[in-house]
């Protein structure tokens, strides 16, 4: 009895702590998301704590939350953010402010008046510093003001000469710290170009910079060049181009994934047009892997997707099918869908029907050469389909199941696909019929390779991980210090029991 009167006695005392627990859930605010001056100011801090240390990863903090800042920047917060970092008679001030537009007298008098607090008291505003920041901070505002003059289609021209001059500078600097911000400058420069047109112009100047960055061992930056190259000359179907400067460079190994997704990306693309399928799926599982996730950069993945697609066909294999579904996917591989609808039944009408439908999209995609190949793969998909239905089929009912024009077209190919081994079995010419023979195990060779294919990737991904992995800087410092502490306390132990000042049996006590 005494027992079940406890429990019940605890009873509203649980309840009790539950409702203060949900209340303060309840009365907790929600914490608001910083300004985009703020945010500017606080990267500022963190560039200049990077070069203060020589520690880069500072710098790619900042620069990883560029894509989110940049869509909101306008020119007023440019304006405050430059205006509260510099001070007043500063020339990188004044160079920085000449690519906005002049701020008008009545958002200057309400910048003043945002210093009154609820309370009623005034604060004085923030001191402007007294000296300029690190050049550092100067190229970093020049990024955002390359990203925010892409915004407006007027300013196309005036961010190709902002891009010019930023190079220039960059290259007059000549500073290790400032090596991530170049890499994201580059970007900007091909994408001012792009959209100006004239991207093709651009390309001497990246093959300079690329050459430059190679001698001075500048991983990020030969990293981005690299990329921006492959992708203008994929941007004007120069493929052996490409493939030459793929074989004369080497990709930084310690490049960032994003970099890293993009060359697999381009490599995939070269080596699907040269009919390397094997290589060009595995560069694109690799760009798959390597990518941002699909809500951070849906346009990647879609366009991964869709030649990743288009080579699994290629190669003889269906796509699986929760693909199509995925939500950032689902309507942008819908064309592809009805592609490998036709691929599998084998309808060759179906399929030229599906191609002459989305000639348009394919052909944006730069994937409509690609997928015209597909035509030999529709026709032995029908006649590996027919091998596995009958044991005896006759040429005639072969052309007329596939929609082929004649009895010898169908053995040519019929004859081609055995030699090929996409079938096992023969044409008895004199009688005018194909002899089908029974299905092979699922044993042998093929799938011992495959499995070693499997084995040799889980390997290679294992000594990735181990190479990325990121150690303290100077930690080991700490260890040898408390090491040598150590030892010089045992030295000080051994010396006090030699000369006779600490006993043995000092600590024993009474006993």
């Amino acid at each position: 009895m005494p027992d079940v009167e406890a429990t019940k006695a605890k009873k509203p005392e649980e309840k009790a702590k539950k409702d203060e627990k949900a209340d303060a859930t309840k009365e907790e605010p929600k914490p608001v998301p910083p300004t985009p001056t703020a945010e500017i100011k606080s990267n500022i801090a963190l560039i200049e704590r990077a070069v203060a240390d020589i520690e880069p990863r500072f710098t790619h903090r900042v620069l990883r939350s560029l894509t989110a800042l940049r869509k909101r920047l306008n020119d007023k917060v440019l304006h405050d953010a430059i205006e509260e970092n510099y001070p007043t008679d500063s020339t990188a001030k004044a160079s920085l402010l000449s690519w906005l537009p002049p701020a008008p007298p009545a958002d200057q008098a309400m910048e003043v008046d945002t210093a009154a607090q609820p309370n009623g008291t005034n604060l004085a505003p923030p001191p402007k510093p007294t000296s300029d920041p690190s050049p550092e901070v100067e190229v970093y505002f020049r990024l955002l003001l390359i990203h925010h003059l892409h915004t407006s289609k007027e300013n196309y021209t005036k961010s190709i000469t902002l891009c010019k001059e930023t190079v220039d500078k960059i290259h007059s600097l000549n500073r290790r710290s400032m090596d991530p911000i170049a890499a994201k400058i580059w970007f900007a420069v091909e994408r001012s170009y792009e959209l100006g047109g004239e991207l093709a112009d651009a390309r001497p100047l990246f093959l300079a910079a690329q050459r430059t960055a190679s001698l001075r061992h500048d991983d990020d930056t030969q990293a981005s060049l690299i990329n921006r190259l492959l992708r203008s000359y994929l941007h004007y179907s120069l493929y052996d181009q490409a493939d030459k400067l793929v074989s004369k460079t080497t990709f930084p190994t310690s490049a960032s994934n994003p970099q890293f997704a993009r060359y697999h990306y381009f490599l995939g693309r070269i080596k699907a047009v040269q009919l390397n399928y094997t290589a060009a799926h595995t560069n694109l599982q690799q760009a798959i892997r390597r990518a941002p996730p699909a809500k951070t950069a849906p346009g990647f993945y879609q366009a991964v997707h869709k030649l990743f697609v288009v080579v699994e066909l290629l190669m003889g294999d269906i796509p699986d099918r929760s693909t199509f579904r995925h939500p950032v996917l689902e309507k942008a591989l819908s064309a592809y869908f009805d592609i490998v609808k036709a691929v599998r039944t084998g309808s060759l009408s179906e399929f030229q029907a599906t191609l002459t439908k989305h000639a348009s999209q394919f052909e944006a995609d730069k994937t409509y050469t690609l997928i015209v190949r597909l035509r030999q793969n529709v026709i032995k998909t029908g006649i590996r389909r027919l091998s596995l239905s009958y044991s005896r089929i006759s040429l005639r009912d072969i052309c007329l199941k596939l929609h082929l024009d004649s009895e010898e077209d169908a053995e040519y190919i019929v004859g081609k696909a055995i030699r090929d081994g996409v079938i096992e079995g023969r044409i008895v010419h004199e009688k005018g019929w194909m002899e089908c023979e029974g299905r092979k195990n699922g044993y042998g060779p093929e799938v011992s390779e495959v499995f070693g294919r499997r084995i040799g990737y889980c390997l290679e991904l294992h000594n990735q991980s181990v190479k990325a992995m990121r150690y303290p800087l100077n930690a080991h410092r700490k260890e040898l210090a408390a090491a040598e502490g150590a030892r010089e306390r045992e030295k000080e132990l051994a010396k006090e029991i030699q000369e006779g000042d600490l006993d043995d049996d000092e600590g024993l006590g009474d006993f």
